[in-house]
């Protein structure tokens, strides 16, 4: 990423996250030349929470917020961000999940004039009370969580990056106190309380606490946000599900890191990484120069899947459609599609199984022979057997292998074959491979069960949901093809329209990437996943001078962008009154 332009700069911020370790690695040098990065974060903050009380009509002098700070600097972050709020007004409670609270920020918020509740009789925290009984302890815990389900804003700074597994002791209590035991968000805001109510509203610091940072995975106790100020760059969290649902509308606040020599850990599929996948006619073409798909999808049990599949392959640019079925498939095809070729011959990508019985109901279906034969083509040899020749493998067209067929697939293949289950399948094809797993688990971690299936088979996965993940080998040791299939570009995320023809040497991973993006943005039901991307950091105020924070016209309730559905896509639109200033 050498060299790039400011353009560029701000479409790897909106479209790539980075490991928390890397992050660390981006602020270093920034912390060791005296950039005030904490403050710069606690100001964002500050800033968003305003904006959002006006946003709903609440002055900030007569607004009641609860922090909730954790012991690192992910409290000093919120610590500081509530200083700048009590200094100008609003009613702050700082409610510590830890022993101790950050030196300065605690300082700063008591001089503010902020209130703090210990909830550990163990507490170090200076000129607070300890050695309180365990009874007492329950009092205070549930003072704070009524504290917070009567806030009009709770700022969510209990853990940060350095997060690793599930919240425990009083954090993990006040988060399932407040937020969601583990289980997966169905919506993007506090469960608790009057779920018709409008407040409190959630703003997460950094990153929402008890999500993975780094996998996206819930394993444990949360709390989603309504909005989600992240610093310096986007991690993974943000991106990838289920951890994407619970961050709700997200800010970036820019530092301005080099992000030189960062190679990102999750990239989201853009407009324009789509439309490179694109082969727009050239004059000489051919229908056999601009590719032929073959396809063996529907049954007699599921016709449809025929026409669906071979309609769609019909609108991607390809040249010709062959299709193999069963007659009745045929006849439906033919009548749909009439420019479709029926039977066998030459193809330069293959789309199979859609439509298609499993072998637990129809082990003898024809068009399950037929694909089991042609996926004999790209099994490769085993460790075992040095001297076989996978090279005939290699050399296989590009290869889709969707549902009936996934329980065919050979028990190791070559990249250009992509799989395309769901969490339901994907957990089958785990369990056939010897892994102990069901939906719920993938649903819990995709991303550690969807590069636990490429790892066994080798294959490209398209792991399927609201955020579809897509991972396999990078484009370095992809083997060059003549054949493309219709596929698309990037590190984690869809695939839905199958066939079509992609530049020459582009990896699987990427081609199986931003069809599904170009097919959700053609949906008339398209959602979209809205980021604030990026915010510069508002100047530093003193304790006494929020003023800064920029006063917009209120907005009525049913016009607020609370609430959404998070989409088929990551994609990015900035949203909600990027500062004027910033070189958008």
């Amino acid at each position: 990423m050498a060299g790039q332009t400011d353009e560029n700069r701000l479409h790897v911020l909106r479209h790539a996250a980075f490991t928390a370790r890397d992050v660390r690695e981006m602020e270093r040098p920034l912390l060791e030349n005296g950039v005030p990065l904490m403050r710069m974060a606690s100001a964002a903050t500050a800033h968003v929470v305003a904006e959002m009380l006006e946003d709903e009509g609440v002055a900030l002098e007569e607004s009641n917020i609860v922090l909730l700070a954790g012991s690192g600097d992910n409290g000093g972050d919120g610590l500081f961000a509530a200083t700048m709020l009590a200094s100008n007004g609003a009613s702050v409670t700082a409610v510590a999940v830890g022993r101790t609270l950050h030196g300065e920020g605690f300082a700063a918020f008591v001089r503010a004039g902020g209130k703090v509740l210990i909830l550990d009789p163990a507490s170090e925290i200076p000129g607070c009370a300890a050695g309180f009984s365990a009874g007492e302890a329950g009092e205070r815990l549930r003072a704070a969580v009524e504290l917070a389900q009567h806030a009009h804003v709770i700022i969510d700074a209990m853990t940060g990056i350095g997060l690793s597994g599930a919240l425990h002791g009083i954090a993990g209590t006040v988060a399932s106190s407040l937020g969601v035991d583990g289980t997966i968000p169905d919506r993007t805001a506090l469960p608790a309380g009057d779920s018709t109510g409008e407040f409190p509203l959630v703003v997460a610091v950094d990153v929402p606490s008890g999500v993975g940072v780094d996998d996206g995975a819930i394993t444990g106790p949360y709390i989603p946000a309504d909005v989600t100020v992240t610093f310096g760059a986007l991690k993974p969290c943000l991106m990838l599900p289920p951890a994407a649902y619970a961050c709700g509308r997200v800010t970036l606040v820019d530092f301005s890191f080099d992000i030189d020599g960062h190679m990102p850990f999750v990239e989201a599929v853009s407009g324009d990484n789509a439309a490179e996948t694109v082969r727009l006619p050239r004059l000489a073409d051919t229908k056999y120069l601009r590719g032929v798909t073959g396809l063996i999808t529907g049954s007699e049990r599921y016709p449809g899947a025929a026409v669906l599949s071979c309609k769609a392959a019909a609108k991607t640019n390809i040249g010709m459609i062959r299709y193999m079925g069963p007659q009745v498939c045929r006849d439906m095809v033919l009548a749909a599609v009439p420019e479709a070729v029926l039977g066998k011959g030459r193809v330069q990508a293959w789309v199979v199984g859609s439509g298609v019985p499993t072998g637990e109901t129809e082990d003898d279906d024809f068009q399950r022979e037929t694909i089991a034969k042609l996926l004999t083509h790209y099994a490769l040899s085993s460790d075992d057997d040095p001297d076989d020749d996978d090279d005939l493998a290699y050399d296989m067209p590009p290869l889709v292998v969707d549902a009936g067929a996934l329980d065919l697939l050979p028990d190791e293949v070559p990249p250009q074959v992509v799989i395309t289950p769901h969490a339901g399948e994907l957990a089958s094809l785990l369990t056939a491979r010897g892994e102990d797993v069901d939906a719920s688990d993938v649903q819990n971690e995709p991303l550690h069960w969807a590069l636990r299936a490429h790892e066994l088979t080798g294959a490209t996965v398209l792991l399927k949901g609201a955020v579809t993940i897509v991972v396999g080998e990078p484009a370095d040791t992809d083997r060059e093809s003549d054949a493309q299939g219709g596929f698309a570009d990037d590190e984690q995320h869809v695939r839905v329209v199958v066939s079509g023809r992609a530049p020459r040497g582009w990896a699987p991973r990427g081609r199986a990437m931003c069809s599904p993006a170009c097919w959700g943005r053609c949906s008339p039901n398209r959602t979209t996943r809205t980021f604030r991307l990026p915010m510069s950091p508002p100047a530093l105020p003193t304790c006494t001078d929020m003023q800064p924070l920029r006063r917009r016209s209120r907005i009525s309730a049913g016009s607020r962008p609370r609430r959404f559905t998070v989409p088929m896509t990551v994609i990015c639109a900035p949203s909600w009154g990027i500062p004027s200033s910033h070189p958008m």
